[in-house]
């Protein structure tokens, strides 16, 4: 990216800094080709003037959205914008039609939730701010409007937020264009709740990301004429089988492994599980939790997905048995027979894994351990059983493990697929790639040599489809220029797929040899590429090759390079598990072809992923690309932290700044005819005096500055890298002599009006001088006449005061000899007044005590006196009742007796005569003589005779 920077003294510059990628500083001083440049930290330097590049100081202080809008585009103009934009929470950045993604690790929920979604449907893409849902609202907006297939791919290294840019892109997309599935499930519902499903078998912690995508995963979600979602469909590419058996400290396994350790009580019983700390495969790190996720929540969540995505609660036990399995296999360990030269199960725990394994795939304990520790030889004359070492042994056991979670990976894939479902009349669909990024570590093995050709193969796409772009703007202004040229990466791509001759070729020759190893390989790399300029030898090695790659250069350790390109199933596991009692175990294993059964049949792993990885690109090309570059801005993982040698690295090896190197070769600077007046209409400004045209002005600038090589098309003028640069040097060269004149007559100015205010203030303080001495005599006099009247004055008030004082004095005394006075008079009068109260107060008091007497004593003799005639009253009218009552008595008693004698009598007197009545009834009536004589028998007795009552 070398440009070499036209810079005067005070030029503000960019230069490079080992601590800081870019550090920006002032010229202060050129010799030749050399330039001292005083840094923002103070330092002074000396650099090459083709190692400083411009700083554009009138860029804006918040750095600008579209990177394409630079003054100067280069390496450290895009950090710092970058970096301006980290800071402010502004993690999305165009570049042209590329959008770049800075992780801010932590949550930005506000950027994300549905309003935010309805806000970015269908806005123009210039009218909102850089975003994510806008690269997927543009490849939508272009399948609906051309009816063309649109894919969005989102590249950059482990950490940088692929995954969960892709889950984001998933859920504007499913937002789009919702459609209802089968059994009530939403076919976008099945696709976003397959990211669960796929993280927790397919992801895993590493050093740098906590959830690193240890797979590559190209989903294609289709759509009908009306823009819904009908179908989708997942594609995965070269998981990292070799993550089950072997991690390092502090990664760890994939995270199915973790959940299920995590699961409910009863699940952990069923599997006979405990303490990841138990078990080979996981024990090999110390990391065994992630900050801020809970294995047992993500069970659960997992466990959801599954049922969203179609997969029934029996298809989840046996999963779930498989994975167990996996868990006890790893435990299993061995030691050398003492009696015959073979492995066998080591102790009582490594046989209760054996036998544990065994039941969860269902399978017969002693052929599991006869799969583990022997293998079969099959020659026309004889079948050979030969015993395998403790070491051997254990190589298959980690085979076994490997093949079992790859195949049960592809299951969950096929069955995700199948559940949601392709729709075969869609003619439309977006598919969006997320695929490792660059890798280059300490050692780099068999896997990094597969991602970074994946990512030369993306990379050549990226560059064609950038410098495409490039081309269709020089079309649009209808300007004619020459084509640049760019560095291709195609002799890398031949150096490693050709045929033959390729790498990956001469890879899949050493793997039929049984006799190649690692060392002969290589040896064969460095003859036939020795002259190479992509290829390099290393000194110190016999193994390891370097590759030149567009990223830089990568050496890899070849020791494994043949084991792990080799794809087949050993024989005696192929049969153990195919005969499986639990069919979905026995289904991940059907039975082989013959072709495919024969020991000597041998498949590449490398051959393999080249056929996916050249249909993957068959399917790009078909559509329209869109990128999204990923960026992690540190290694800690830690929110607010911008780390420049970081993020240079990535630009670099994400191929943006390779971008920037391909407009560099042409025209970078892009400016509209107006832009290009107010930036350096300062030059010329003799143009502007009457009615003008914007591009005769322009094109007049640029000829009185003397600059050739330029293009003006419609609306743009297009202009070389240091032809800007040439221009904002003559600009500010212009300010600086400008600045020079300005400031000499400023300081005339300002030296006459300090003579002037200086004269008018002498003479100001002259004349105040003058007046204060003259108000001081005046005052001195007006003091003086002052004191005398005082004097008088208070001599007056004294005396009237004093003359007050006696006045009142008097006027007190004689008010309290009169008031003594009256005192006493009214003293006098009030105790005769009393004495004559007391006195008839007494008398009166004395009467009434001698009528109170004298009424009390009647009143007594009265009382006594009544008293004794009510008794004498009462107990004569006693004596008379009591007597009156006695005569009555007595005199009833008689007249009762000779009532009595008197009726008896009379019967009998009438009993005699009545013999003779019938005679005499007509002379004397018996009823005469009857009414004759009771009224006088009646008068006789007393008239209160039946109501007196004698008292006891």
């Amino acid at each position: 990216m070398g440009m070499p920077a036209n810079v005067e003294i005070g030029s503000h510059v960019w230069v490079e800094d080992p601590e800081v990628g870019w550090i920006d500083g002032i010229v202060i001083n050129i010799e030749q080709d050399e330039v001292e440049v005083q840094t923002s930290d103070g330092k002074t330097v000396a650099v090459s003037s083709s190692r400083i590049y411009p700083n554009d100081v009138e860029a804006p202080s918040g750095g600008v959205d579209d990177m394409t809008r630079l003054q100067y585009l280069h390496e450290p103009a895009v950090l710092h914008n970058l970096a301006t934009r980290y800071e402010i929470n502004e993690i999305y950045t165009y570049s042209g039609n590329i959008l770049i993604a800075v992780n801010p690790f932590q949550p930005l929920s506000h950027l994300y939730d549905v309003y935010v979604m309805e806000r970015y449907k269908g806005a123009p893409i210039e009218g909102l701010s850089p975003h994510v849902f806008t690269i997927a609202d543009v490849a939508y907006r272009e399948m609906i409007k051309e009816g063309r297939s649109n894919s969005i791919l989102v590249s950059g290294e482990s950490g940088a937020g692929k995954t969960e840019t892709t889950k984001m892109l998933m859920r504007y997309l499913a937002y789009l264009g919702g459609h209802s599935g089968a059994e009530g499930r939403t076919v976008e519902q099945q696709v976003l709740e397959s990211n669960p499903v796929l993280e927790a078998f397919g992801n895993a912690k590493t050093a740098k990301n906590n959830n690193s995508s240890r797979f590559g995963k190209f989903v294609e979600i289709q759509f009908d004429k009306k823009g819904r979602i009908s179908g989708a469909a997942i594609r995965t590419y070269l998981l990292e089988r070799s993550r089950v058996c072997q991690i390092s400290d502090p990664e760890r396994n994939y995270h199915c492994f973790y959940l299920l350790c995590a699961a409910p009580q009863e699940e952990i019983e069923k599997y006979k599980l405990g303490n990841p700390k138990s078990f080979h495969y996981l024990n090999q790190s110390n990391c065994y939790e992630l900050v801020g996720v809970s294995d047992a929540q993500e069970y659960i969540t997992t466990r959801r997905a599954m049922d969203v995505v179609g997969i029934n609660e029996k298809e989840q036990d046996a999963i779930f048995r498989v994975v167990a399995a996996i868990l006890h296999l790893g435990n299993i360990n061995f030691e050398k027979d003492e009696d015959i030269d073979s492995a066998v199960v080591k102790d009582e725990q490594s046989l209760f894994h054996l036998q544990m394994t065994a039941e969860l795939l269902m399978c017969d304990p002693l052929s599991l351990e006869d799969a583990l520790c022997k293998r079969v030889m099959i020659t026309p004359e004889e079948i050979i059983k030969r015993s395998l070492d403790p070491h051997a042994a254990a190589v298959s056991r980690d085979g076994l493990a490997k093949t079992i979670y790859s195949r049960l990976f592809e299951w969950l894939v096929d069955k995700i697929n199948v559940s949601i479902g392709q729709d075969p009349n869609s003619k439309c669909l977006i598919g969006i790639l997320d695929i490792y990024g660059f890798e280059s570590f300490k050692a780099n093995s068999f896997e990094q040599f597969c991602i970074n050709f994946t990512n030369e193969k993306l990379q050549q796409h990226f560059n064609q489809h950038v410098f495409k772009m490039e081309q269709e703007e020089y079309a649009k202004e209808e300007i004619n220029w020459n084509y640049v040229e760019f560095v291709d990466n195609q002799d890398v791509l031949d150096l490693i797929e050709k045929k033959p001759g390729g790498i990956i070729a001469l890879l899949d020759e050493a793997c039929m040899f049984p006799k190649s190893t690692h060392e002969t390989f290589a040896q064969k790399l460095y003859q036939i590429f020795k002259d190479h300029k992509r290829f390099i030898k290393p000194k110190l090695t016999r193994s390891d090759f370097t590759i030149v790659h567009y990223a830089g250069e990568v050496q890899y350790q070849s020791g494994q390079f043949l084991d792990k390109n080799k794809y087949y199933v050993v024989a005696e596991h192929q049969d153990l598990l195919s005969a499986s009692k639990c069919s979905f175990i026995s289904g991940l294993f059907p039975p082989l072809s013959e072709e495919s059964a024969k020991p000597s049949k041998f498949s590449s792993i490398c051959s393999r992923f080249k056929i996916q990885l050249q249909q993957l690109m068959d399917i790009l090309n078909s559509t329209e690309p869109h990128y999204i570059r990923c960026v992690k801005p540190n290694n800690l993982l830690k929110p607010a932290t911008f780390d420049n040698i970081n993020v240079i690295q990535q630009l670099r090896s994400g191929g943006v700044l390779e971008v920037i190197r391909i407009k560099c070769a042409g025209y970078p600077a892009h400016r509209t005819f107006s832009e290009f007046l107010i930036r350096f209409g300062i030059l010329a400004p003799e143009i502007f005096k009457g009615n003008y045209e914007e591009k005769v002005a322009c094109k007049w600038i640029l000829e009185k500055m003397e600059l050739k090589g330029y293009l003006m098309g419609k609306t743009k003028l297009f202009l070389r890298a240091e032809q800007m640069a040439e221009l904002d040097a003559r600009k500010a060269r212009l300010l600086r002599n400008s600045a020079t004149v300005i400031q000499r007559h400023i300081r005339t100015c300002t030296t006459r009006k300090d003579y002037i205010v200086l004269r008018k203030s002498s003479i100001h303080i002259q004349s105040h001088w003058r007046g204060r001495l003259a108000r001081e005599l005046c005052k001195y006099k007006r003091k003086e006449v002052a004191a005398v009247k005082i004097q008088k004055n208070l001599r007056r008030q004294l005396a009237r005061r004093a003359y007050t004082d006696i006045r009142i004095s008097a006027l007190v005394v004689q008010t309290g000899f009169r008031a003594m006075a009256a005192r006493k008079d009214f003293r006098f009068r009030e105790q005769t007044k009393a004495a004559t109260i007391i006195q008839t107060c007494w008398r009166c008091h004395r009467a009434v005590s001698y009528y109170k007497k004298l009424k009390k004593a009647s009143v007594i003799s009265q009382s006594r006196w009544r008293g004794r005639m009510v008794k004498n009253s009462e107990a004569a009218t006693i004596i008379q009742a009591y007597w009156r009552c006695y005569r009555a008595v007595s005199y009833y008693k008689e007249l009762k007796k000779a009532s009595a004698i008197f009726q008896c009598r009379w019967r009998r007197r009438t009993a005699g005569k009545e013999h003779s009545n019938v005679k005499m009834e007509h002379l004397v009536p018996l009823d005469w003589l009857k009414s004759e004589a009771i009224p006088s028998l009646d008068h006789g007795l007393p008239s209160n005779f039946h109501f007196l009552k004698l008292p006891c």
